[in-house]
């Protein structure tokens, strides 16, 4: 199995949370309808409950997007499926919640994986523990899904235990390293090759910074780079970053983002 699988198709369409624009985010309803859109990645975030299993969920807490109280970590699996995570979904400001009381659930890794069985992700570790990777890994294997899957997360602890300990995952890189290069780029001391597939998920300006620029992206691709932008939903900044040259674009608004890129001809 080659590590680059994923990468193969290139994804150009990836939807941030699933079909987030028409569903609750990070629920299997949200997957599912990303992926009968025919998007390439969905994009989506894990926590590991109080029992050592792992939930699809991007906040620390439930209060967001459901009618409970507190922190995922402090709840086992059985206590968190007893919420509404359709409870604060609202597509028009307020006036109607219209997947509220419909039993939508927070779902597992696994059940996300079970459903999407032809699905790529690209899935965000938000806790950080060892115990978050190991039980990733043990499940991703458990699915015979690494060809399909990107591990990432803010932490760089995360990352660095799942690549010493399953080092045929591909990963993003986090935060820290993304500086690093983004300062070997500016003083010119970049290498002219990396020393592992490097794939970049980032923002197009951070602290009133370009980060993402046409620069940028000649130089990320002249080392085998990829270069994937978060989380664009105007059409105009979609096809400016298409046009950038940049390989994929996460969005809230999927159908939009498809449509971008085959009116470009670039999907």
């Amino acid at each position: 199995m080659s590590e680059y699988e994923f990468l193969s198709p290139l994804p150009r369409v990836i939807a941030h949370r699933g079909d987030s624009k028409n569903y609750p985010e990070n629920t299997l309803p949200a997957f599912l309808s990303a992926v009968k859109m025919g998007i390439d990645v969905v994009e989506t975030d894990i926590h590991i409950t109080k029992d050592g299993k792992l939930v699809i969920w991007h906040d620390p807490t439930l209060e967001r997007n459901t009618d409970g109280r507190g922190r995922i970590e402090d709840h086992t699996l059985e206590e968190l499926q007893k919420y509404d995570a359709g409870y604060t979904f609202t597509p028009d400001g307020g006036n109607t919640y219209p997947f509220r009381g419909k039993g939508v659930r927070i779902c597992t890794l696994s059940q996300a994986l079970e459903e999407c069985p032809n699905q790529r992700f690209n899935i965000d570790l938000k806790t950080k523990c060892d115990a978050i990777v190991d039980e990733f890994i043990r499940v991703i294997r458990a699915h015979d899904a690494v060809s399909r899957v990107v591990g990432a997360s803010f932490h760089i602890s995360n990352l660095k235990r799942l690549r010493t300990l399953a080092p045929d995952f591909l990963t993003s890189i986090t935060t820290g390293e993304v500086a690093r290069i983004l300062l070997r780029m500016k003083t010119h001391t970049l290498p002219d090759t990396f020393s592992r597939k490097i794939i970049f998920q980032i923002p197009r300006k951070a602290y009133g910074i370009n980060i993402v620029t046409p620069e940028f992206v000649r130089q990320m691709h002249e080392r085998d780079a990829i270069v994937m932008v978060w989380t664009i939903n105007d059409e105009i900044q979609m096809r400016q970053l298409y046009n950038m040259g940049v390989d994929s674009v996460m969005t809230d608004d999927p159908a939009l983002l498809i449509r971008v890129a085959e009116d470009m001809g670039i999907r």
